[in-house]
């Protein structure tokens, strides 16, 4: 099962994540299928590539609710 879920990156203190489709059995810095995003709390900042996020939704991607909210702020679902 495959879920596109945040991957930390950046250095202490200043966190930056990379929204990826990984296998659900991967940890959470491991081997990702495809980086389909970017994310930065600090600045609140984010990047999507719609086009394959919906490729991964639609053969049945799970989001975590984190990514469901960052999807759902930046309108992804309409």
């Amino acid at each position: 099962m495959v879920k596109l879920r945040l991957k930390r990156c950046g250095r202490k203190q200043r966190a930056v994540y990379r929204i990826v489709a990984i296998d659900v059995r991967s940890r959470r810095e491991g081997r990702d299928l495809r980086k389909v995003g970017f994310y930065d709390p600090i600045r609140n900042q984010t990047y999507l590539n719609v086009p394959a996020i919906l490729y991964f939704l639609e053969k049945g991607a799970q989001p975590t609710e984190t990514v469901y909210d960052i999807l759902k702020r930046a309108e992804v679902f309409k």
